[in-house]
């Protein structure tokens, strides 16, 4: 177990140091520190979804480059030298989507067994979810809009999780998954394609 938890932790530095994710933290000054508590709580528990197996190391990497999005784009607030109330909140907004994000995964989903393994649709997962953050930045997505996205999500993923219960997904529950998905990310460029202006919800 011990050897288990040294190689989890090395992966998740190497996916920090792969990613550039270290040294963005380092740049940042003190003027946010809520938000970079948060985000360090974040990858905490990113590391314990690897060592328990409820995230894998594509969902991981997936997180930690959306982690690096946000230091980045709290750097580039930075760079005047103060970060205004919108910023602010822009960044808590973003931290708050990708904890829920993490979340999501470590409680809906099993531990990760052979047969049962469905990275590709996770990956789909995550990058809709990705997408529909980008929607609410933009304004093309409204906050209830996207709470309604992501319940359809949620669904999404207790349909996986329930195919999982027995170990084994199969080809048509695969197929299923796959429809699911393809409707919900469908819908997500639909509103962006809109690119209509809402205030924010």
């Amino acid at each position: 177990m011990t050897s288990k938890l040294l190689t989890t932790s090395l992966l998740a530095s190497a996916l920090f140091a792969g990613l550039g994710f270290a040294p963005a933290m380092a740049q940042q000054g003190n003027n946010t520190p809520g938000i970079d508590q948060a985000q360090q709580a974040i990858g905490a528990r990113i590391q314990q979804g690897l060592a328990s197996g409820h995230i894998t190391p594509s969902e991981a990497q997936v997180l930690y480059r959306r982690d690096h999005e946000i230091a980045t784009r709290e750097a580039q607030f930075k760079a005047n030298g103060n970060v205004n109330p919108q910023e602010r909140q822009v960044l808590r907004n973003d931290v708050a989507a990708l904890s829920a994000e993490v979340e999501r995964m470590m409680a809906n989903r099993d531990v990760v067994r052979a047969g049962g393994n469905t990275n590709g649709i996770d990956n789909r997962e995550a990058q809709i979810s990705q997408r529909i953050d980008e929607g609410v930045r933009s304004g093309r997505i409204t906050q209830r809009e996207a709470r309604a996205l992501h319940k359809r999500e949620r669904l999404i993923e207790r349909h996986e999780a329930a195919y999982k219960s027995d170990g084994v997904v199969t080809p048509q529950e695969r197929r299923q998954l796959r429809g699911e998905l393809t409707a919900l990310r469908d819908e997500v460029e639909r509103m962006m394609r809109n690119d209509r202006r809402h205030g924010r919800g």
